[in-house]
């Protein structure tokens, strides 16, 4: 237990550290290249947290998943193309991922939600920006995310935690679109974008990591706990 705390817990609370203080420095003076570094350490320490408590090929692509987001945090500031390709990667890499944790039972409701929950978010992301131009390239774009929330949310991994976590990330991307158009002036997405974008991260990060070490024990007989 000692050694797991001290190989793991110092990148879930450097990832704290980073990704709150962000929000109240993101729009201060702080050079741009500090700043950019800053905004991606934040999901990048889950990154590091990933490969060091899953020593096998699911960290991984964990770790490569966490990787592309922080990737995308810091590329948005340069170039927003650039930064929407590796968010992209990363959804279909999570896809890809969830797809071989498939939830043997569904319940009615959550069968609905899921199916549900990518027509409709593509639909309102695509309905959201004043200039028409990009409506059909964020459509897409939010295909990748919905897709990758939907497919998370119908994962054996906790809903509770994974599942609502990649939700939060799909809201915060929605947010994004609605300040291209009825939220311009609003200060909402201001306030909500990258709390809702960086905790529902944390919680993907942490929920399979926390499942996969109990299977891992499990297996092996030897309570450990992620």
């Amino acid at each position: 237990m000692k050694h797991a705390f001290a190989e793991s817990r110092p990148f879930l609370l450097l990832s704290l550290l980073f990704g709150i203080s962000y929000f109240f420095v993101k729009d201060s003076n702080i050079p741009g290249v500090y700043l950019m570094a800053w905004k991606g350490a934040g999901v990048g320490f889950l990154a590091i947290y990933a490969l060091v408590r899953l020593h096998r090929l699911d960290g991984k692509i964990v770790g490569g998943i966490m990787a592309l987001g922080a990737i995308g945090d810091m590329a948005l500031e340069y170039d927003l193309i650039l930064g929407a390709a590796a968010f992209m990667a990363g959804h279909l890499l999570a896809i890809a991922f969830y797809s071989r944790f498939r939830r043997h039972q569904l319940g009615f409701s959550q069968k609905v939600f899921a199916i549900i929950l990518v027509p409709l978010s593509v639909l309102i992301a695509w309905a959201l920006p004043e200039d028409r131009s990009a409506a059909a390239g964020i459509g897409v774009y939010c295909l990748s995310v919905a897709a990758m929330a939907a497919m998370a949310w119908t994962s054996r991994f906790s809903r509770y935690q994974v599942g609502i976590g990649a939700v939060l990330f799909l809201v915060s991307d929605l947010l994004i679109f609605a300040r291209m158009g009825p939220l311009e002036t609003s200060v909402i997405p201001d306030l909500l974008v990258w709390p809702l974008y960086y905790f529902g991260q944390f919680m993907i990060a942490t929920g399979i990591v926390a499942t996969l070490r109990h299977e891992m024990a499990a297996d092996s007989a030897d309570p450990v706990h992620a």
